[in-house]
Protein backbone atom coordinates (compact mmCIF):
# COMPACT_ATOMS: atom_id res chain seq x y z
CA UNK A 1 0.00 0.00 0.00
CA UNK A 2 1.13 3.53 -0.60
CA UNK A 3 0.24 7.20 -0.51
CA UNK A 4 1.56 9.22 -3.44
CA UNK A 5 1.45 13.03 -3.28
CA UNK A 6 1.97 15.56 -6.05
CA UNK A 7 1.27 19.21 -6.82
CA UNK A 8 -1.97 20.29 -8.52
CA UNK A 9 -0.35 22.16 -11.40
CA UNK A 10 -3.13 24.44 -12.58
CA UNK A 11 -3.49 26.40 -9.34
CA UNK A 12 -7.26 26.02 -9.36
CA UNK A 13 -7.74 24.54 -5.92
CA UNK A 14 -7.15 25.35 -2.32
CA UNK A 15 -7.95 21.79 -1.27
CA UNK A 16 -6.56 18.30 -1.80
CA UNK A 17 -7.95 16.10 -4.56
CA UNK A 18 -8.11 12.34 -4.08
CA UNK A 19 -9.00 10.24 -7.11
CA UNK A 20 -12.18 8.19 -6.86
CA UNK A 21 -11.90 4.45 -6.35
CA UNK A 22 -14.04 3.89 -9.44
CA UNK A 23 -11.43 5.66 -11.57
CA UNK A 24 -8.71 3.08 -10.96
CA UNK A 25 -8.83 -0.41 -9.57
CA UNK A 26 -5.54 0.21 -7.78
CA UNK A 27 -6.95 2.89 -5.47
CA UNK A 28 -6.84 1.91 -1.79
CA UNK A 29 -10.40 3.01 -0.98
CA UNK A 30 -10.29 2.31 2.79
CA UNK A 31 -7.09 4.34 3.24
CA UNK A 32 -8.48 7.13 1.04
CA UNK A 33 -11.66 7.24 3.16
CA UNK A 34 -9.58 7.38 6.35
CA UNK A 35 -7.65 10.41 5.02
CA UNK A 36 -10.88 12.09 3.89
CA UNK A 37 -12.44 11.57 7.34
CA UNK A 38 -9.45 13.17 9.07
CA UNK A 39 -8.84 16.14 6.76
CA UNK A 40 -11.75 18.53 6.11
CA UNK A 41 -9.92 20.19 3.21
CA UNK A 42 -9.63 16.90 1.28
CA UNK A 43 -12.19 16.12 -1.40
CA UNK A 44 -12.75 13.32 -3.87
CA UNK A 45 -11.88 15.18 -7.06
CA UNK A 46 -10.68 13.25 -10.06
CA UNK A 47 -10.39 16.47 -12.09
CA UNK A 48 -7.50 17.54 -9.85
CA UNK A 49 -5.58 14.67 -11.44
CA UNK A 50 -6.73 15.21 -15.02
CA UNK A 51 -3.68 17.22 -16.13
CA UNK A 52 -1.29 16.17 -13.40
CA UNK A 53 1.73 14.08 -14.36
CA UNK A 54 3.99 13.97 -11.30
CA UNK A 55 2.11 11.03 -9.81
CA UNK A 56 1.64 8.95 -12.93
CA UNK A 57 5.35 8.97 -13.76
CA UNK A 58 6.03 7.25 -10.43
CA UNK A 59 3.69 4.33 -11.12
CA UNK A 60 5.79 2.36 -13.65
CA UNK A 61 8.76 2.44 -11.28
CA UNK A 62 6.61 1.21 -8.40
CA UNK A 63 5.04 -1.50 -10.55
CA UNK A 64 8.49 -2.66 -11.61
CA UNK A 65 9.83 -2.73 -8.05
CA UNK A 66 6.76 -3.89 -6.13
CA UNK A 67 4.43 -5.52 -8.64
CA UNK A 68 0.76 -5.05 -7.88
CA UNK A 69 -0.13 -2.57 -5.15
CA UNK A 70 -2.89 -0.26 -4.01
CA UNK A 71 -2.35 3.43 -3.44
CA UNK A 72 -3.97 6.76 -2.66
CA UNK A 73 -3.07 9.55 -5.09
CA UNK A 74 -3.33 13.01 -3.51
CA UNK A 75 -3.05 16.17 -5.59
CA UNK A 76 -2.18 19.16 -3.39
CA UNK A 77 -3.52 22.55 -4.47
CA UNK A 78 -2.58 24.95 -1.69
CA UNK A 79 0.56 26.52 -0.25
CA UNK A 80 -1.03 27.48 3.08
CA UNK A 81 1.21 26.00 5.78
CA UNK A 82 -1.46 25.21 8.43
CA UNK A 83 -3.52 23.29 5.87
CA UNK A 84 -0.47 21.39 4.60
CA UNK A 85 0.48 20.41 8.14
CA UNK A 86 -3.11 19.30 8.73
CA UNK A 87 -2.95 17.08 5.65
CA UNK A 88 0.29 15.58 6.97
CA UNK A 89 -1.38 14.90 10.30
CA UNK A 90 -4.39 13.30 8.60
CA UNK A 91 -2.20 11.07 6.42
CA UNK A 92 -0.13 10.01 9.44
CA UNK A 93 -3.23 9.19 11.48
CA UNK A 94 -4.76 7.22 8.60
CA UNK A 95 -1.52 5.26 8.13
CA UNK A 96 -1.31 4.52 11.85
CA UNK A 97 -4.94 3.39 11.94
CA UNK A 98 -4.43 1.11 8.92
CA UNK A 99 -1.78 -0.83 10.82
CA UNK A 100 -0.12 -1.94 7.59
CA UNK A 101 3.27 -1.12 6.17
CA UNK A 102 2.63 1.87 3.91
CA UNK A 103 5.07 3.67 1.65
CA UNK A 104 4.75 7.46 1.44
CA UNK A 105 6.02 9.01 -1.82
CA UNK A 106 6.18 12.69 -2.73
CA UNK A 107 6.94 13.80 -6.27
CA UNK A 108 8.55 17.16 -7.02
CA UNK A 109 11.21 18.74 -9.17
CA UNK A 110 13.53 21.23 -7.54
CA UNK A 111 14.45 24.61 -9.12
CA UNK A 112 13.12 25.35 -12.61
CA UNK A 113 14.78 27.18 -15.49
CA UNK A 114 17.63 28.88 -13.68
CA UNK A 115 21.39 28.63 -14.28
CA UNK A 116 22.95 25.44 -12.92
CA UNK A 117 24.94 27.30 -10.25
CA UNK A 118 21.79 29.04 -9.02
CA UNK A 119 19.83 25.77 -8.99
CA UNK A 120 22.54 24.03 -6.96
CA UNK A 121 22.68 26.86 -4.41
CA UNK A 122 18.90 27.20 -4.01
CA UNK A 123 18.18 23.49 -4.11
CA UNK A 124 20.80 22.88 -1.41
CA UNK A 125 18.82 25.18 0.92
CA UNK A 126 15.59 23.26 0.31
CA UNK A 127 17.30 19.87 0.56
CA UNK A 128 18.86 20.86 3.90
CA UNK A 129 15.35 21.41 5.33
CA UNK A 130 14.15 18.06 3.95
CA UNK A 131 17.15 16.28 5.46
CA UNK A 132 16.40 17.97 8.78
CA UNK A 133 12.80 16.63 8.59
CA UNK A 134 11.64 20.24 8.90
CA UNK A 135 8.40 20.84 6.96
CA UNK A 136 7.94 24.36 8.32
CA UNK A 137 11.54 25.24 7.44
CA UNK A 138 11.14 23.83 3.93
CA UNK A 139 8.00 25.92 3.42
CA UNK A 140 9.75 29.02 4.74
CA UNK A 141 13.00 28.68 2.74
CA UNK A 142 11.19 27.98 -0.54
CA UNK A 143 9.04 31.10 -0.08
CA UNK A 144 11.81 33.39 1.25
CA UNK A 145 14.36 32.32 -1.38
CA UNK A 146 11.77 32.17 -4.20
CA UNK A 147 12.77 28.59 -5.04
CA UNK A 148 10.67 27.29 -7.93
CA UNK A 149 10.20 23.82 -6.39
CA UNK A 150 6.86 22.83 -7.92
CA UNK A 151 6.01 20.18 -5.34
CA UNK A 152 6.87 22.02 -2.15
CA UNK A 153 3.28 21.67 -0.90
CA UNK A 154 3.13 17.85 -1.02
CA UNK A 155 6.71 17.75 0.28
CA UNK A 156 5.71 19.80 3.34
CA UNK A 157 2.68 17.58 3.97
CA UNK A 158 4.73 14.43 3.38
CA UNK A 159 7.47 15.52 5.77
CA UNK A 160 4.87 16.27 8.44
CA UNK A 161 3.29 12.84 7.94
CA UNK A 162 6.68 11.13 8.05
CA UNK A 163 7.67 12.99 11.20
CA UNK A 164 4.41 12.05 12.91
CA UNK A 165 4.73 8.35 12.07
CA UNK A 166 8.22 8.22 13.52
CA UNK A 167 10.72 9.16 10.81
CA UNK A 168 14.08 9.88 12.40
CA UNK A 169 16.42 10.51 9.49
CA UNK A 170 16.64 11.46 5.85
CA UNK A 171 19.48 10.96 3.41
CA UNK A 172 20.15 12.42 0.02
CA UNK A 173 20.27 9.56 -2.48
CA UNK A 174 21.16 11.73 -5.48
CA UNK A 175 21.07 15.29 -6.79
CA UNK A 176 21.29 16.25 -10.42
CA UNK A 177 19.97 18.77 -12.92
CA UNK A 178 18.88 18.64 -16.54
CA UNK A 179 22.05 20.42 -17.72
CA UNK A 180 24.04 17.29 -16.92
CA UNK A 181 22.21 15.63 -19.81
CA UNK A 182 21.61 18.55 -22.18
CA UNK A 183 24.96 20.27 -21.45
CA UNK A 184 23.06 23.58 -21.37
CA UNK A 185 23.90 25.02 -17.95
CA UNK A 186 22.11 28.33 -18.58
CA UNK A 187 18.62 27.00 -17.78
CA UNK A 188 18.18 23.78 -15.83
CA UNK A 189 15.65 21.90 -13.74
CA UNK A 190 16.97 20.35 -10.52
CA UNK A 191 16.16 16.85 -9.27
CA UNK A 192 16.76 15.28 -5.88
CA UNK A 193 16.04 11.86 -4.48
CA UNK A 194 15.70 11.70 -0.69
CA UNK A 195 14.94 8.62 1.41
CA UNK A 196 13.20 9.30 4.74
CA UNK A 197 13.16 6.53 7.35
Amino acid sequence: MGVVGGQEQRGLRDVFGLAEAAERDAIDAPLARAILERCPQARVDGSAHSREHSLEVQLPFLQHLIGEFRFVPICVGTLRLPILLDLGRAVAEAIAAAGDEILLIVSSDMSHYVPATVAARLDRKAIERVLALDPEGLHRVVREEDISMCGVAPAVAGLEAARRIGAREARLVAYSHSGETTRDLRSVVGYAGVAVT
